[in-house]
């Protein structure tokens, strides 16, 4: 089993509370999974995704709920204003700081998320390069067209969404992760991924979809653009960028939901393709991932 719960000590006879990491696409049911563990185990939850560090960007980027924020302590949230900087390096030195922290309350630390870049940074223990504020400044000026020719000249491989520059120029920053990282996942984790058949994935990304517009999200994405503009990093992401189209007549109500849907389809798979790259994650269905996670924690 390539699940590695090697019982840790920083003193001796004193056990250290293995991390668990609960990985899958958008819509999965890895974040119901993680709650289950939470309350079950006294856990607190650290929250993998490069949307939810925003500020004020709560309905568009799915953020658990003030009820589940109550029940459950959650991590990884409301981290920088939208427009401002956030890597996965950033997320890294600030995840494994929080790891520490909760351990440090006799607590059951759990990372949970759809940002691959994020939680492999952590359990490869990823060596990021510094950052190179003038590299961003500089791809930010270059058209599209530009990214992808820079790209194409620099051994880049382009995102699956290369129409969309933000995938882009992160395809370019990511040249600045260097070689050093684990073969292995590091010692102490519980890797586990929630896979969904197809039609049940569709099933629940439609219905989430219907949820967020019940929620008010055009209302959210409004407020976000008058406050940050609609050119900011973070409103370039799926549903902020359709509601901009509905708001300027190009999309009709029913063809927004239904483009979102499409596209968190396809955010779906794009996340599937990269976690599948990893061997170590242990793959189980969504209403067996408790007990699976339940019995590794026991073991």
């Amino acid at each position: 089993m390539a699940t590695s719960t090697q019982k840790l000590t920083k003193e001796p006879g004193v056990p250290v509370l293995p991390l668990v990491v609960i990985v899958g696409p958008t819509a999965s049911g890895k974040s119901s999974t993680a709650m289950n563990v939470a309350q079950a185990f006294d856990g607190e939850i650290i929250c993998a995704d490069s949307r939810t560090i925003y500020e004020h960007m709560d309905i568009g980027t799915a953020k658990p709920s003030a009820e589940d924020q109550a029940l459950v302590p959650h991590w990884g949230l409301d981290l920088v204003e939208p427009g401002e900087s956030f890597t996965a390096a950033d997320f890294k030195t600030y995840a494994l700081k929080k790891v520490e922290e909760i351990r440090s309350r006799g607590h059951l630390p759990i990372i949970v998320g759809g940002t691959g870049l994020y939680v492999d940074g952590v359990i490869f223990d990823y060596e990021f390069a510094k950052p190179q504020p003038e590299l961003r400044k500089t791809l930010e000026a270059l058209s599209l067209e530009e990214l992808i020719y820079y790209c194409e000249n620099n051994n880049i491989t382009l995102p699956e969404n290369e129409k969309n520059r933000r995938y882009v120029i992160r395809a370019i920053e990511q040249k600045g992760i260097t070689n050093k990282r684990l073969r292995r996942p590091i010692d102490n984790v519980v890797l586990v991924g929630i896979t969904t058949e197809r039609s049940e994935l569709r099933r629940r990304i439609t219905k989430r979809s219907e949820q967020l517009f019940e929620n008010g999200m055009v209302e959210e994405a409004i407020m976000l653009g008058k406050k940050y503009g609609w050119e900011s990093e973070a409103m370039t992401g799926n549903i902020y960028k359709l509601v901009r189209k509905y708001l300027a007549s190009e999309l009709t109500s029913k063809q927004l939901k239904q483009d979102n849907i499409t596209s968190d389809w396809r955010l779906a798979k794009r996340q599937l393709t990269w976690l599948k790259r990893n061997e170590f994650i242990n793959w189980v269905e969504l209403d067996e991932a408790f007990e699976y996670i339940k019995s590794a924690l026991k073991s």
